[in-house]
């Protein structure tokens, strides 16, 4: 009996072909726009997550001052010492590395070629905690580092910018007024979800550029790396109570100086793309309710059309169940194409924009059920009332209706 009700539903929407591709439209559009956000955004989502975890793992960030958003007051720092990052590194448990560094906007000059970028200072612990990885070339050695010599390896943009496709290793490059030799070229990592270009500096030893560069025995900055599996927020605040000591700030007094956890920022932006994601989500999904709407109006045109047809099955024996169950089943076959094709145009959206954003396609099957099982829904609650209509139809006041 259904499978019969079932193939009477699609004769009839083959009847009204482009009727009902009208009347399902609205559903087709929902559908598809749900899909496309919140793939989109589970995207963004995963590109951020990549994108802060691409700057290091477990990575914590401490800078000195602090800053209190748009508008806010800056507190100035004093700024942090070697001293502060050795602290750090023996009475800090759990810790991978620790890398203390400074950098400078920088001239960066080979023959006739010339770049402007940026030279940062540290030591081989950066790349640990920063997650660089050398692609040609080698790292700095001990007696390097230690004796403050002017080698530097290269970001890929640079590397691009100075020599295109020739080899630089050996090459000697000036940084402002100071040679250097280029030792290695860093892999590229591209540009960030903040749109700079991660690849477009030079690295050079902490104690080369501050003898050589800037002329400061202190450093901008000091990079922290825990072990996996523990707790980031529990060495944030074991390095923020150990910076207190030792810059003698009282109790109750204001920090001067940023400990940042790139794990809370992490779950920061997750849960703002996630909430712009549901908003958006939901303006689309208004789309399903206008489609159920037009649906409803349909089905209640198809009734006064049919008003004949559902007499006279009336008249010969049908029960009023076998009439609401004919037209609630065209109202939600309807519903369910729309919602197929919805699906289908959804995922080709999602791809498309996808690729046009730069950002991974992520396939939620989840969403995708659940926009079907809705669109479903849209059916039966708004073909209800159309059917109901019909199976409460006098059969002699139907018989007579032209």
């Amino acid at each position: 009996m259904l499978w019969e009700t079932f193939l009477l539903a699609l004769r009839e929407i083959r009847r009204n072909v482009m009727r009902s591709s009208l009347t399902a439209l609205g559903i087709i559009i929902g559908v598809a726009s749900v899909i496309i956000m919140v793939t989109l955004g589970a995207g963004a989502t995963a590109k951020v997550t990549a994108d802060i975890g691409e700057l290091g793992k477990n990575l914590i960030h401490i800078r000195p001052g602090q800053w209190h958003g748009p508008g806010g007051a800056h507190i100035r720092g004093n700024p942090l010492e070697l001293s502060d990052a050795a602290a750090i590194e023996h009475q800090i448990p759990d810790l991978i590395a620790v890398a203390p560094a400074s950098n400078k906007a920088i001239h960066a000059i080979y023959g006739n070629q010339n770049w402007s970028t940026s030279v940062t200072g540290s030591t081989n612990a950066f790349l640990i905690v920063r997650n660089w990885e050398i692609g040609m070339g080698r790292k700095f050695s001990e007696s390097e580092i230690k004796g403050g010599k002017s080698v530097c390896i290269l970001g890929s943009t640079v590397k691009k910018q100075l020599f295109g496709g020739e080899n630089p290793i050996g090459a000697m490059i000036r940084l402002g007024r100071i040679s250097f030799k280029v030792i290695g070229v860093f892999r590229p990592k591209g540009q960030s979800s903040f749109g700079t270009d991660q690849d477009d500096f030079v690295f050079i030893p902490l104690k080369t550029l501050q003898r050589r560069i800037t002329g400061k025995t202190t450093v901008s900055s000091i990079f922290v790396s825990a072990m996996d599996g523990v707790s980031t927020k529990k060495v944030k605040k074991e390095i923020e109570l150990l910076m207190r000591e030792r810059r003698h700030i009282k109790q109750g007094k204001e920090d001067d100086f940023r400990v940042m956890d790139m794990q809370e920022i992490v779950n920061m932006m997750t849960r703002t793309t996630g909430v712009l994601t549901a908003l958006l989500s939901a303006v689309a999904a208004v789309s399903l309710v206008v489609g159920g709407i037009g649906i409803m109006n349909i089905m209640l045109v198809s009734v006064t059309e049919r008003t004949r047809e559902i007499g006279t099955r009336l008249a010969i024996g049908a029960m009023e169940r076998d009439v609401l169950m004919q037209f609630l089943v065209e109202a939600v076959v309807l519903s369910s194409l729309g919602g197929i094709c919805g699906i289908l145009l959804g995922l080709a959206g999602a791809s498309a924009g996808a690729r046009a954003l730069s950002v991974p396609f992520v396939f939620k099957p989840g969403i995708v059920a659940i926009a079907f099982a809705f669109s479903v829904a849209v059916g039966i609650i708004f073909g209800y009332f159309p059917a109901r209509k019909a199976a409460r139809l006098d059969p002699i006041e139907a018989l007579r209706h032209e």
